[in-house]
């Protein structure tokens, strides 16, 4: 008799699986050569025998080519092509280059006696067959054919992913079209060559055949009998479906359905419904009994997740019927053998009063004490008695206990004698606290309640803000509680007597009023310490300084402020004075002593430039009347050093900009060719025509002459050409008494004097006034020359409620118009709700600049207008449930439409109370337009059912895939919804399709063949105990060899790992290294 060797499972767990299939019980184990033949080399054992030389190399198979070389034939009549002066040139040749570019194959043509085509296709077996299929459709002229099977056996031509489709159309090199599952024709269309034809009908008529064998069987049963035909924890009908092969399908309790539904083979669904069939006629006169059992203690009868239900019905056979929780009836009906109810009927009472609940009595305001922190008070109780359930209620005087009855004592007597006590050592106290003070009292980070808990070891509860309620808990050790209560009362009342002000300071003063490292306003802190100064942040850009604190120091600091901020004011005046360079050091004087005395007499702040700058500028900033006794000093010094003299001389303001130049260049290059001297124009916008002059007297008087000369020459520039030969001479007054001077800018010396003469206030002041003196048609001319240099007003009326549009964003708008039509346009102020805005300018163009404003006015107005009609609003009511279909994975849906009719589609927020209420805004035709689109799905989601099928639990992952990928792609292949037990669920097989009727049932057929198809996969393989991999005549069962030592790595040594050599003889044959 051969000795058997066992490798047990613990150590052989992983080969096992991946190496060969468990034996059956009676069946032979191998021989230890059979499973584990030699290596190919010669070699001698031990014994001096050789091993056999091919048992690994006899069951390698050679290996085939890829290539493969098949030649089709196309018969004269069936080419598409007949030219035969044109063979291999034309379209024919064309067509056979794309084929052997878009397969990858290689094409050889030739023509056959009969004129027919013969193709030798050379390549990989796919690319040959692609070719192929090529050839057929583009060289051979194509017929057709409809093969009519029924609709639902459409899918099974079309195979998983459409794979079974793409095999068939390349086998048969034919073109297959199946109607869509909205269409109702059960036709097969079929093109391609007529041999090729037969051959896919012929398929397409195996695998609808093959389909005719299987059926599906609907059996209506009442509700009631269903637990007998599931049996106790659906063991029966997983028995029924192990027997006969067929799918099983019954509706969990949950779902009011009375249908069965068996599918399988026609045999085997034949089978199951007659068995179905034969257990309620065996139980449809079953006794029933009712009886009456608190509500309460239903939970308790069905148990978690419906275990106890089905312990009853596995103990005595008896269905218990509870009443829904929605339900008030407090009835339950015991259904089954009148010999076993007796026994349900003790089991029902024995769950139903198997727990029980009661309450202790206990102040709401203790709960958390008796909670403990983190719960630890309970938990030593919980891990006593787990299966008790404690429950505190807010705002309730009693704590509720569920449990056991044999627990429940023993708990409630602890939760008793724990209320007990700290009843005994425990008080609390309310106090009432307006909740504006709430905040101050908790503090910075809660550190002033967290003092005060900390310093009198109570608990103290403020109200949040939005309760505004004035009362504040403080519970704890009652003098605890009573030292508290005293020093937030203090807290509150001090708080009371409290004010806070805003103080109105340009930001421009807040740094000076800081300090340098916040020096000046700790020295302000420190002198009303009581008072809590916050300046704003910087970026806010706001001019508010808040202080708190007592009524009287925050006055006294806010009249101290206000004072420093006076000063600064007062102080903040600068201006600049001109000095020429040479003299500034004469002005510091030595070591500084001039200036040093000019400042401290006159207390102001002297800034001079530095050396290597090119500026003349000093700038003085004090007071006002200081700063100009200063400004006197500074220039005293530089005339008593040079020859200074200052002169001013009037030129009209319009033409200052001119004489200015781009970046100063025109009054750079005066002052420069007059010796250094200084002129010094008004501010812009101020209306003064006064220039000063200062410098060396000679040098002044030079720089006075180029300017009038420069100044007449910018105002004749805008003259006609034709006073360029012979110009009238212009008088402007250069003060009250005018001055004569020609247009070369040569003084004529005479004076104009007007005789004395009563003043009329209508007539024009003399400087006012500009003489022309020339030939008569040369003045007239210039006058209507200057004329149209004065710039006139118009005013244009313009709805108020566009002028913000006009303006634009930071005045960009109207600054693009004055620019553009070289006028100035005046907005009225806001507050003065007026439709006039006024436009300046030359007259020539005033006119442009008005139909600009007005072409402006008519856009915003037809903006303004497409506005409205964008603002249109409506609403769809929609049920919540719907909302998520309707947005879509990841707002895919909802964006879809939002885009194609350009709208805005508003859903209800979490806390709205109008949740079934959609907003649509935009133009009314496209708001419609997306209203109908919304509607229609929610039609047709309101036109979906929901079917409940059973699937073997073992193939959940594999039909839903890695990340879901699978499972998405049945849904998005179908168009329906599937959703699969969670963990713990009662029925771990039950799945949800829910989509049209049409289909579900396709999505379910579906799922019934992959499940079909996985369950076959696993073999049936039994997952119980093994004896491991067992073979026959293994060497050191036959010798004295010992056995492999599987935690040896010598015996089993990893790759890669060194081996220590040894001269062990090894139960595995002589080690070859």
């Amino acid at each position: 008799m051969s000795s058997v060797a066992v490798l047990t499972q613990e150590s052989f767990n992983e080969h096992r699986s991946g190496l060969v299939a468990e034996q059956a019980g009676d069946e032979e184990a191998p021989a230890y050569k059979d499973a584990f033949p030699p290596l190919p080399e010669k070699a001698a054992s031990p014994e001096g025998t050789q091993e056999p030389v091919n048992a690994w190399t006899s069951k390698i198979r050679p290996l085939k080519s890829s290539v493969i070389t098949q030649v089709f034939h196309v018969p004269l009549e069936e080419r598409k092509y007949k030219d035969i002066n044109q063979f291999g040139e034309g379209d024919q040749a064309k067509v056979c280059v794309d084929i052997m570019h878009k397969t990858g194959a290689h094409l050889e043509l030739s023509m056959a006696k009969d004129q027919g085509l013969s193709i030798m296709v050379s390549g990989k077996l796919d690319a040959v067959m692609k070719a192929r299929k090529e050839i057929v459709s583009r060289l051979q002229t194509q017929a057709s054919a409809t093969v009519a099977i029924p609709k639902e056996h459409h899918r099974f031509v079309i195979g998983k992913n459409g794979e079974k489709l793409q095999e068939l159309e390349l086998k048969t090199a034919t073109k297959i079209q199946i109607p869509r599952p909205d269409d109702p024709s059960n036709h097969i269309k079929i093109s391609g060559t007529k041999e090729g034809l037969e051959k896919a009908k012929h398929e397409i008529l195996l695998i609808s055949a093959e389909q005719d064998k299987r059926a599906v069987e609907r059996v209506n049963i009442d509700k009631v009998f269903h637990p007998f035909i599931t049996g106790a924890y659906n063991k029966l009908v997983a028995d029924m479906m192990q027997e006969t092969g067929a799918r099983i399908n019954v509706p969990p309790p949950s779902v009011n359905k009375t249908e069965i539904v068996i599918t399988g083979e026609k045999e085997q669904v034949a089978l199951a419904v007659a068995m179905i069939k034969k257990i309620y006629e065996g139980k449809k006169n079953a006794t029933t009994i009712a009886v009456e059992v608190k509500k309460s203690q239903h939970k308790y009868v069905i148990g978690p997740k419906g275990n106890t239900l089905q312990e009853i019905l596995e103990k005595t056979g008896v269905s218990v019927e509870i009443p829904p929780p929605d339900s008030n009836s407090e009835t339950v009906i015991l259904r089954g053998e009148p010999d076993r109810l007796g026994q349900a009927l003790t089991e029902v009472y024995a769950k139903a009063n198997s727990y029980t609940v009661s309450s202790v009595v206990a102040p709401s305001w203790l709960h958390r004490f008796i909670i403990g922190k983190k719960g630890q008070n309970l938990a030593k109780i919980t891990q006593q008695m787990p299966k008790v359930h404690i429950e505190f209620t807010e705002g309730e005087d009693k704590i509720t206990l569920e449990g056991p009855t044999k627990d429940m004592q023993m708990v409630q007597s602890q939760m008793e004698a724990i209320v007990t006590d700290l009843v005994s050592r425990m008080d609390y106290m309310e106090i009432s606290v307006d909740p504006r003070f709430h905040r101050h009292l908790i503090g910075k980070g809660g550190a002033n309640i967290n003092r005060i808990k900390d310093l009198h070891k109570v608990s103290v509860r403020i109200p949040p803000d939005n309760e505004k309620s004035h009362l504040i808990r403080i519970e704890g050790d009652p003098q605890g509680v009573q030292e508290a209560s005293k020093e937030l009362l203090e807290l509150a009342s001090r708080m009371e007597n409290e004010r806070t002000k805003d103080l109105i300071i340009e930001q421009r003063f807040h740094r000076a009023i800081i300090g340098q490292k916040g020096e000046k306003i700790k020295d302000v802190r420190d002198k009303f310490p009581e008072v809590i100064i916050n300046f704003p942040d910087p970026a806010a850009k706001s001019d508010i300084v808040q202080l708190r604190g007592p009524r009287n120091e925050v006055e006294k600091c806010s009249k101290f402020m206000a004072k420093m901020v006076a000063d600064m004011v007062e102080n903040g005046f600068f201006l600049s004075v001109p000095i020429f360079k040479q003299f500034h050091k004469n002005i510091i004087g030595k070591g500084g002593a001039n200036i040093k005395k000019i400042r401290e007499e006159t207390n102001t702040r002297i800034d001079l430039p530095a050396e290597n700058s090119n500026s003349e500028m000093i700038v003085i900033t004090g007071k006002k009347e200081n700063c100009e006794a200063a400004r006197i000093r500074i220039l005293s010094i530089q005339k008593e050093l040079a020859n200074i003299t200052e002169m001013e001389v009037s030129i009209p303001s319009k033409l200052h900009n001119s004489l200015i130049g781009s970046k100063g260049r025109f009054v750079r290059s005066i002052m420069e060719e007059c010796g250094g001297v200084h002129i010094h124009f008004p501010t812009e916008g101020s209306g003064i025509d006064t220039v000063t002059i200062r410098g060396p007297a000679e040098e002044v008087e030079k720089a006075k002459k180029q300017l009038l000369s420069l100044s007449f020459r910018f105002l004749l520039f805008q003259l006609p050409g034709s006073f360029s030969n012979q110009p009238p001479g212009f008088f402007f007054p250069s003060s009250p008494a005018e001055a004569a001077v020609q247009e070369n800018g040569e003084a004529n010396g005479e004076m104009v004097e007007e005789p004395a003469a009563p003043v009329d206030p209508t007539a024009p002041r003399k400087c006012d006034v500009i003489v022309l003196s020339g030939r008569k048609e040369r003045c007239e001319a210039a006058v209507e020359a200057l004329k149209a240099l004065v710039p006139v007003t118009t005013e244009v009326e313009v709805p108020f409620e566009l002028h913000r549009y006009i303006i634009g964003q930071k005045g960009s708008g109207i600054r693009k118009m004055m620019d553009e039509f070289e006028v100035n346009i005046q907005v009225p102020a806001p507050e003065l709700q007026s439709d006039i805005i006024s436009i300046t300018g030359l007259a020539n163009h005033l006119d442009r600049a008005k139909e600009g404003l007005l072409e402006r006015v008519k856009e915003l107005t037809a903006e303004q207008e497409d506005r409205s009609l964008r603002s249109f609003k409506l609403t769809i009511t929609v049920d919540p449930k719907y909302h998520p279909k309707i947005i879509g994975r990841k707002g895919a849906i909802i964006t879809n439409i939002r885009t194609e009719h350009d709208v805005n589609i508003q859903f209800p927020d979490k806390n709205d109370d109008n949740q079934d209420q959609i907003t649509i805004t935009g133009y009314e035709h496209k708001a419609t337009a997306a209203r109908d689109a919304i509607q229609a799905i929610v039609d047709e989601l309101e036109e979906m059912i929901s079917e409940d099928i059973t699937l073997d639990a073992r193939v959940h992952a594999r039909i839903i895939g890695a990340r879901g990928k699978g499972i998405r792609k049945i849904m998005d292949e179908f168009k329906v919804d599937l959703r699969f037990p969670q963990p713990g669920a009662a029925d771990p097989n039950q799945v949800f399709v829910t989509g049209r009727p049409e289909l579900v049932d396709e999505a379910i057929d579906h799922l019934l063949n992959l499940e079909e198809e996985y369950v076959s996969t696993l073999g049936g393989r039994e997952r119980g105990s093994s004896k491991g991999f067992v073979v026959r005549e293994a060497p050191w069962q036959t010798g004295s060899e010992k056995a492999p030592d599987m935690s040896s790595s010598e015996d089993f040594p990893s790759f890669g790992a060194p081996v220590a050599a040894t001269n062990k003889a090894s139960p595995w044959g002589p080690k070859r290294f």
